[in-house]
């Protein structure tokens, strides 16, 4: 997606924590007084992504022939000499440097000295990068980073390439930062990163993500809405779990990195669960939350998947009551044990991958009708959206002022949004008990 003003254009592939840090990138350069500068903020988790990222700079070069076009992310980071080669690429970047102001003050010129590729050691970085927050317009959802990097090696990942290892944002600036967010209006934030269940591990004292959720909902009273991006479930200790299950503000909806149903598979990619693992989790969350609802990633066509195999992906969404799918047709990325593994013929991943989403699609539409009649609880965003507190899209009058929280009772859904019968603004003594 493009973004920003027309002297500072962003285009952005791949994760939330991609989105995130294009904005920072964003600002910076306008803060530097930049003009006439192109940002590719690629995506390394399929060829795909990068194939798309190679396209856009292409089609960018062409449209804007003075620009300086400016790469950054992790096909950048993990592909920089193919980038290199590209000659509609005036500058590299890679990720422990792309956050940084300074990177963004000056052109490059061929009389400043400057590095055309500036891409260091990711594995070195010891830091985040900094605090990193996106905010929608209207003061509805802010995304802040709280943890970047990775320190397991799954077969089929190339992003630890990309992102290095894992590091933690300490608790005390993420609760500062949230107060901050809430103090400028924002209604609802998401703790994002790349494995945040690992956040706190390279702290001192190995703090975990419970104990952070703790600190935020009870040092910003404020805050109205706390989401996490996705969880490794097999991570979750037991003051998140104590959390999900007590913390109102805790929106009941949290997206799990699943990746297969079946066992062998499971083994292949080097995962640290097992299907009775993710069933089990699931299970327990319901148990103690009621009205939580997941989202998982799948991978489908992953190498020496059989049939049967692809059918305990197939039912796992039944099996562990799935919403939401993110569905990935298996994409060897170079350097990565599962690149050498036997793979699944191409046409019978893209199959495999389709009867997934229907899969994914038809429990979807299952969830949506059976909010028909209930009052939820929605968070007006813009273009005639709201969210309920399990992440469900809405369509609302456009009159809704975004950033709005307001009750309303469900009429039925179209086009994969709910539609209301009747709906109301809380008044400020609901909004102040607003969970």
């Amino acid at each position: 997606m493009a973004e920003g003003r027309p002297d500072v254009e962003i285009r952005t592939f791949g994760c939330r924590l991609n989105t995130v840090e294009s904005e920072v990138m964003r600002r910076s350069a306008i803060a530097a007084g930049r003009d006439n500068l192109v940002i590719v903020n690629t995506c390394a988790v399929t060829g795909e992504a990068v194939r798309q990222a190679r396209q856009a700079i292409r089609r960018l070069r062409r449209e804007r022939p003075e620009a300086e076009i400016v790469v950054t992310g992790c096909a950048a980071q993990t592909e920089t000499a193919s980038f290199a080669a590209m000659p509609e690429v005036s500058r590299i970047v890679g990720n422990d440097l792309k956050a940084r102001p300074e990177t963004w003050r000056n052109p490059l010129r061929s009389d400043a000295g400057a590095a055309r590729v500036q891409v260091t050691d990711i594995m070195a970085a010891k830091e985040t990068g900094g605090l990193l927050v996106e905010g929608q317009q209207g003061r509805t959802r802010a995304f802040l980073q709280v943890q970047n990097g990775c320190d397991h090696r799954c077969t089929f990942c190339i992003i630890p390439f990309g992102r290095g290892n894992s590091r933690s944002v300490a608790m005390n600036e993420v609760v500062e930062a949230v107060c901050r967010i809430v103090d400028t209006g924002y209604r609802e934030v998401v703790m994002t990163g790349v494995d945040i269940t690992s956040w706190g591990a390279d702290l001192p004292g190995t703090p975990k993500l419970g104990r952070l959720v703790r600190a935020v909902l009870r040092r910003a009273p404020g805050l109205k809405r706390l989401r996490l991006s996705s969880i490794d479930s097999i991570e979750a200790d037991p003051e998140l779990l104590a959390a999900i299950g007590d913390e109102e503000r805790l929106m009941p909806h949290l997206h799990l990195s699943l990746q297969a149903g079946d066992d062998l598979i499971l083994k292949r990619m080097k995962r640290r669960h097992r299907r009775a693992d993710a069933i089990r989790f699931c299970e327990e969350v319901r148990r103690i939350r009621p009205d939580i609802v997941f989202g998982a990633d799948i991978i489908a066509g992953f190498p020496t998947e059989t049939e049967a195999m692809f059918a305990g992906s197939l039912d796992l969404v039944e099996a562990c009551g799935l919403t939401f799918l993110h569905v990935f047709p298996f994409s060897p990325r170079p350097g990565t044990p599962a690149a050498r593994m036997p793979p699944v013929a191409s046409a019978l991943v893209r199959e495999r991958a389709a009867r997934l989403r229907a899969t994914g699609e038809a429990a979807q539409q299952a969830h949506l009708a059976r909010q028909t009649g209930r009052t939820v609880r929605i968070l007006a965003e813009h273009g005639g959206l709201g969210r309920t507190e399990d992440f469900t899209p809405v369509s609302l009058p456009p009159a809704i002022a975004a950033g709005t929280l307001f009750g309303g009772k469900v009429a039925g859904h179209a086009q994969g949004r709910l539609t209301l019968l009747a709906h109301a603004p809380l008044g400020e003594a609901a909004a102040s008990r607003y969970p």
